[in-house]
């Protein structure tokens, strides 16, 4: 339903198209606090699984028996959130880490926690994940028009790039000043919970859902649609390209922090914090281009820029010149990850979105991999070679497959849109007719009453 949002402030202060629709408002809130509280939890674990070991082979089980179950799992998730109600698994998931959490904050209170109980939490938590991620993904279009759907994607990027930024920073303080390891479980926990009361006060329309058949049938019908959709296929491609070469240099920062760029640890801080910076700078960028046609060239444009600029960055040996690199990457990157969403979520099927969404996170949960390959190549050659080739590798596919394809130029152009109307989500979104009238010519005579419309 849209209503009036911040309504003391209408007509002074621009408002996100996307908050103007009560339900998503209660979304994006919930979401902020569970993502701050996800961004909280990681921090957290981190910093005591190597308090507990001092060892770096620990961290690396750490990242592995979280991302497995994730990477293992996510397809069946998109089935099953394909399958059932998306906001009662949402409220199961959110509800379910935040009893892992406030376990874990307990026994870390009672100074009774082990690396073992760390572990056991990261691998459970994975498993949640891939049921939640889909679920997620899935239940958000429904809240808002269509027409908003870019808006409402990069708003919820803005979550996940904004707490990337303060998340890490208010752990640490927490951990260090205000009551230590339990004390920031504690307030991962309520994040999660803040959630599922959020959640619990949405009312999601009606949703298509496919007839009923086995997992395995499922999963199979999911994987054919995206190889038999060439756009489909393209922009999950693109997805892995970004997650397993693209992204990975940030595992190698500290490398050209130290032993390139001479700037230490507090250097390599605001190399983290550039990237950040641009991302969520471009996220309010993004959020005001729903309506542009030309979001094939920009998608292009975006991940074939990000590339170049990941072998600039390979290639500077000056730290200002770095810092400004990497702001521009954080852009670029947001950018075309952005435009990857919103053409997902606004030409898939509802009776696929699950299963497709699976699918599109599995190919984040293999970002942890992507830190092997950089790692190794890092090793055997040198860490600005490793970075130098995930750039050359995203750019030659964007290049390589994006530009090549006039489906994928045209991705935004009234042409392309109409030829993809069968793919489209419809979603039923209620709102006051007195809101449609200017632009869809509905009678004067249902002024006042509520309607209900499909988007197509």
């Amino acid at each position: 339903m849209k209503t009036p949002a911040f309504p003391g402030l209408a007509g002074r202060l621009p408002v996100p198209p996307a908050f103007r629709y009560r339900d998503f408002r209660l979304f994006w809130s919930g979401l902020l606090m569970s993502v701050l509280g996800f961004q909280l939890l990681q921090v957290t674990h981190t910093w005591l699984v190597y308090d507990l070991t001092e060892s770096a082979r620990y961290l690396a089980l750490l990242g592995l028996v979280t991302a497995v179950p994730t990477i293992v799992l996510n397809l069946f998730g998109g089935v099953v959130a394909d399958r059932f109600d998306q906001r009662r698994l949402l409220i199961v998931t959110q509800g379910t880490s935040a009893l892992l959490i406030a376990s874990l904050a307990t026994l870390a209170a009672m100074e009774a926690v082990t690396v073992a109980h760390l572990l056991v939490v990261a691998f459970v938590s994975g498993a949640v994940l891939a049921f939640d991620t889909p679920s997620r993904q899935s239940l958000y279009p429904h809240l808002i028009h269509r027409d908003d759907l870019m808006n409402a994607v990069a708003l919820n990027t803005s979550i996940w790039q904004g707490t990337r930024i303060i998340g890490p920073a208010i752990g640490g303080v927490v951990i260090a000043r205000a009551g230590g390891a339990a004390a920031a479980y504690y307030l991962a926990a309520l994040g999660f919970l803040i959630m599922v009361g959020m959640l619990s006060a949405i009312r999601v329309p009606p949703i298509e859902r496919g007839p009923a058949m086995n997992v395995l049938k499922s999963m199979g019908e999911g994987i054919g649609f995206i190889r038999g959709n060439g756009v489909f296929a393209f922009l999950i491609g693109l997805t892995f390209f970004n997650s397993f070469f693209g992204m990975s240099f940030i595992f190698l920062l500290p490398i050209f922090a130290e032993d390139i760029l001479g700037v230490g640890s507090e250097g390599f801080g605001y190399l983290h914090a550039a990237s950040g910076i641009g991302a969520l700078g471009m996220t309010f960028v993004a959020a005001a281009l729903g309506k542009t046609r030309w979001k094939g060239p920009l998608l292009i444009g975006g991940a074939t820029t990000f590339g170049l600029l990941l072998i600039a960055f390979a290639l500077s040996r000056s730290y200002p010149l770095s810092l400004v690199i990497l702001f521009l990457m954080g852009s670029s990157s947001t950018l075309y990850m952005v435009l990857v969403m919103t053409t997902l979520q606004a030409r898939v099927p509802d009776r696929l979105r699950g299963r497709v969404m699976g699918i599109y996170g599995m190919t984040w949960s293999l970002l942890p991999l992507g830190a092997v390959q950089s790692g190794f190549v890092a090793d055997l050659v040198s860490a600005p070679f490793a970075v130098a080739v995930g750039g050359a590798a995203v750019a030659a596919f964007a290049l390589g497959l994006g530009a090549s394809s006039r489906r994928v130029r045209g991705i935004g152009l009234p042409t392309a849109e109409a030829g993809a109307v069968s793919l489209r989500a419809t979603p039923w979104v209620h709102v006051r007719a007195s809101r449609l009238r200017a632009s869809s010519g509905t009678p004067r005579g249902t002024c006042g009453r509520t309607a209900r419309f499909r988007v197509t």
